[in-house]
């Protein structure tokens, strides 16, 4: 008989059930208040209830947990002392959507060698997020792939879903079963409507196929998230963050019936990938803010301890400390200089 099935497959290795990897890493009262208070917090800025600045920073992606808590430890220093204007949460990013190929981040491959051992990846991750917790850091992601959530999401205050998946209707029903804020950025040619249908699809009850708690498929029902908003990042037709684009993209989240709730990545297409420029565009974006624009609820940066990004792979022990092996970074004084300086 000829064979049919799993023709391309060389492995397919079990992983423990989400609820094993929650017992061994449990979350304590404290930190479920904390998560709480901040969802609690992102949700009054993204409604209009809060007239802070939600600011989303810290490094493209996480690969070495080291360099990772010094950078919080920096971070929960930054953010109390902005804590009166500005609501800082840091980027705990262990997922990266690739065009092609190349590392997809610390659950997939938390050796960096390609031995993709997601089992600890996953492992990896909780571990990491507990202690930012623990430190007083909220902390943001964006959720790639829909299995991971059930793994981390209770200890994530705010995620995003990614432009190359904002059109996912995957990625849209997952969202709306999500318990934190979340923002869709507009799609990678830098059109607006893939977004916006999808901050529809999320805040309405959805029935789709995942996995329990126990590992086993399952039946998802939800109720819709209503606490979605919108992220521009500019594209391929270019930047986005300029006033024109803002007044347009309010103007279509109001005919769509939607909050006119805008964040603006200041990296990515709207500093044309290059990290030189991202400090212009976060000040054009508090100055949009200054002017009156009470529709820009939020930004966000990409800064490391070192600025700029590092070839990679290389040999581990050759890696740059606290370097982006992801996209180029601003380094951590260019960043604290932009933060204090964002009155």
């Amino acid at each position: 008989m000829q064979p049919v099935s799993d023709i391309h497959v060389s492995s397919n290795l079990p992983l423990p059930p989400p609820l094993t990897l929650l017992e061994r890493l449990p979350r304590t009262e404290k930190n479920a208040e904390f998560i709480y208070q901040s969802r609690r917090e992102i949700r009054e800025i993204i409604f209009g209830n809060d007239p802070r600045l939600l600011v989303i920073a810290g490094p493209c992606s996480i690969h070495d947990t080291r360099a990772g808590r010094e950078y919080a430890e920096r971070f929960v220093t930054l953010a109390d002392q902005v804590k009166d204007r500005m609501l800082l949460v840091m980027r705990v990013y262990f997922e990266k959507p690739r065009t092609t190929v190349g590392w997809k981040g610390l659950i997939m491959d938390p050796r960096l060698d390609g031995s993709n051992r997601i089992e600890e990846g996953l492992h990896l991750a909780r571990e990491f997020l507990l202690e930012m917790i623990n430190l007083g850091v909220p902390t943001a992601t964006e959720l790639l792939d829909p299995i991971t959530p059930q793994y981390i999401a209770d200890l994530i205050c705010w995620s995003a879903i990614g432009a190359r998946t904002t059109e996912s209707q995957t990625h849209r029903q997952m969202a709306s079963g999500l318990s934190m804020p979340l923002g869709f950025k507009n799609g990678t040619l830098g059109n607006l409507e893939p977004a916006i249908n999808a901050i529809k699809a999320a805040t309405h009850p959805q029935t789709f196929l995942g996995v329990g708690m126990d590992g086993r498929a399952s039946a998802v029902t939800t109720t819709g998230n209503p606490d979605c908003h919108i992220i521009l990042r500019g594209g391929d037709s270019g930047p986005n963050y300029d006033v024109q684009s803002v007044a347009t993209t309010r103007e279509l989240l109001v005919k769509s019936g939607l909050k006119p709730a805008i964040m603006i990545d200041a990296s990515h297409g709207n500093c044309r990938k290059d990290e030189k420029l991202m400090p212009a565009v976060f000040q054009e974006i508090l100055r949009q803010r200054t002017a009156g624009d009470t529709s820009i609820i939020g930004a966000m940066l990409e800064s490391n301890l070192v600025g700029g990004s590092q070839k990679f792979p290389q040999p581990l022990d050759q890696l740059v400390f606290g370097q982006s092996i992801t996209d180029a970074c601003m380094d951590w004084e260019t960043m604290e200089k932009l933060i204090h300086g964002g009155g």
